[in-house]
C-alpha cells in the first residue's frame, strides 16, 4: 500500500481499534464459557483467520523474501567471478513476485504491525522516487558512501526499488524485461542492502502476528542480528479477545477490524492504485503506477481483492469467517458481498497492461467503479450487520 507522493514522506497511522457502536451489548471481557451466541461464532472467524489467512501469508513473503536475498547475494558472487547469467537474474526476479504476490495478499490486514511499525511505507511505497533514485546510482557507481538508515528514505527503499533493479522495461514500454547483466558491483551491493532489509522487514511481520517463538530458528537469528524483534503476537491477541494481554475486548471488534481493512483497501484500489492515473488530472496522477517496471501492476490490483475475499470467505474451504456471520443475519446482502468481491476481480482484470498506458481507458474506468464504490458500499452494509 503506497503512503507517499514522489519525493513526500508520510508516516502510515494504525487503524484505532474497539470502533463498537455506543450501543454495543459486548462491550466486556467475558471468559469463553459466558460468551454470547455472537460472540461464540466470532471466535472461530478471529481463529481461522489469523491461522488460515494472515500466518500462512506472511509466512510464505518472508520465505521468498528470503530466497531474494540468498538470490542476489548469488548474483554478486557470480558478477564477481564474470559468470552472471540472465537466468540468474529471472530467479531473483521470480522471488521478488512470489514476496510481492503475498504482500498484495496481505493488503486488507494493514492494521496492527504493518502499520504500528511503519513497515507498510517501509517496503511498499510508491510510485519509485526515479529522478532520485537515478542520481543515489550514480553517486554509488562513483563510491560515495551511503547507508539505508541516513540516506535512504522510505521511496528508495522495498520492494520498488528492487524491482527498478530487476527488471526494465522495453523500448515500446509493452514488455517488462529481466534486467541486464551489466551491473557494476557497487550497484549489486545496493541491492543485497535494500534485499536485505525487506528480508529482514518481511520476517519482522511474520514474527509480530505469529510470535517470535513460533517462527524458525533461522528466522529468529534475523531477527536478533537487524534488532527488530518486536516481542509482540497480534495472532494471539485477535485469537484470544478479551483475555489479559489482548488489545481487543470482544470478538466483535475483531470482525469490526477486519471489515475495515477490507474497506480501507477496496477503496484504495479502487479511488487511488487505479482511480488516481484513470482521472490523470496531473502529471503525478499519471505516474501514479504501482509496480510499474514489472508490469505487475493489474496482478497486484487482483490479489489486493483476493485478499479482502479470504478475509471475509475465509481462506481455506470449510473456515468460519466473517461471511458466515452476516449471512445468519442477512443472507441477501452477503450474496451480495461475495458477487461483488468476484466482479470487481474479472473487471480489474478486463485492464490490459501496462496499466501506463490503459489508465485512462474504459475498462479502467469500471474498475474505479467496481472496486471505489460497489465493493467499499457493500462491505460498509456488512461491517454494520457486524456492529448492531
Amino acid at each position: 500500500m503506497n503512503k507517499y507522493f514522489i519525493g513526500a514522506l508520510t508516516v502510515c497511522g494504525t487503524l484505532s481499534l474497539g470502533a463498537c457502536s455506543d450501543d454495543n451489548k459486548n462491550d466486556n471481557p467475558n471468559p469463553d464459557s459466558s460468551l454470547s451466541a455472537k460472540e461464540t461464532m466470532l471466535r472461530e472467524v478471529a481463529r481461522d483467520y489469523v491461522e488460515h489467512n494472515v500466518l500462512p501469508t506472511y509466512e510464505a513473503m518472508a520465505d521468498a523474501a528470503i530466497e531474494l536475498f540468498e538470490l542476489v547475494e548469488t548474483m554478486q558472487t557470480k558478477h564477481e567471478a564474470g559468470t552472471l547469467t540472465q537466468a540468474d537474474i529471472k530467479a531473483a526476479c521470480d522471488a521478488w513476485k512470489a514476496s510481492r504476490k503475498n504482500w498484495e495478499l496481505s493488503e486488507s490486514f494493514l492494521f496492527g504491525p504493518a502499520g504500528d511499525y511503519n513497515i507498510d511505507p517501509h517496503i511498499d511505497s510508491w510510485p519509485l522516487d526515479k529522478a532520485a533514485m537515478d542520481r543515489l546510482l550514480d553517486q554509488i557507481r562513483k563510491g560515495n558512501d551511503y547507508s539505508i538508515d541516513t540516506n535512504l528514505g522510505y521511496g528508495l527503499l522495498g520492494f520498488h526499488s528492487i524491482e527498478y533493479m530487476l527488471f526494465e522495461l522495453s523500448k515500446d514500454g509493452n514488455t517488462s524485461l529481466t534486467h541486464s547483466t551489466d551491473y557494476t558491483p557497487e550497484e549489486l551491493v545496493y541491492l543485497a542492502l535494500v534485499s536485505e532489509d525487506l528480508r529482514n522487514q518481511c520476517v519482522c511481520l511474520e514474527a509480530s502476528w505469529a510470535g517470535t517463538d513460533n517462527v524458525s530458528a533461522a528466522k529468529q537469528a534475523i531477527l536478533e542480528d537487524a534488532e527488530l524483534d518486536k516481542e509482540k503476537n497480534y495472532g494471539w491477541m485477535m485469537a484470544n479477545a478479551g483475555q489479559a494481554g489482548s488489545i481487543f475486548k470482544t470478538y466483535q471488534e475483531v470482525a469490526e477490524e477486519i471489515l475495515q481493512g477490507c474497506i480501507d483497501i477496496a477503496d484504495e484500489v479502487g479511488n487511488t492504485k487505479i482511480g488516481r492515473p484513470h482521472s490523470a488530472s496531473s502529471a503525478e496522477d499519471r505516474n501514479y503506477i504501482e509496480s510499474p517496471y514489472s508490469l505487475n501492476s493489474i496482478e497486484d490490483f487482483v490479489d489486493n481483492i483476493i485478499s479482502i475475499r479470504n478475509s471475509y470467505c475465509g481462506a481455506v474451504s470449510g473456515d468460519a469467517s466473517v461471511s458466515d456471520y452476516v449471512a445468519s443475519v442477512d443472507a441477501d446482502l452477503d450474496k451480495r458481498v461475495r458477487n461483488t468481491i468476484e466482479d470487481v476481480i474479472a473487471t480489474i482484470q478486463l485492464i490490459p497492461e501496462p496499466l501506463a498506458k490503459n489508465a485512462t481507458s474504459a475498462a479502467a474506468g469500471a474498475a474505479v467503479q467496481a472496486a471505489g464504490d460497489d465493493l467499499v458500499s457493500v462491505l460498509e452494509e456488512a461491517y454494520q450487520v457486524v456492529v448492531r
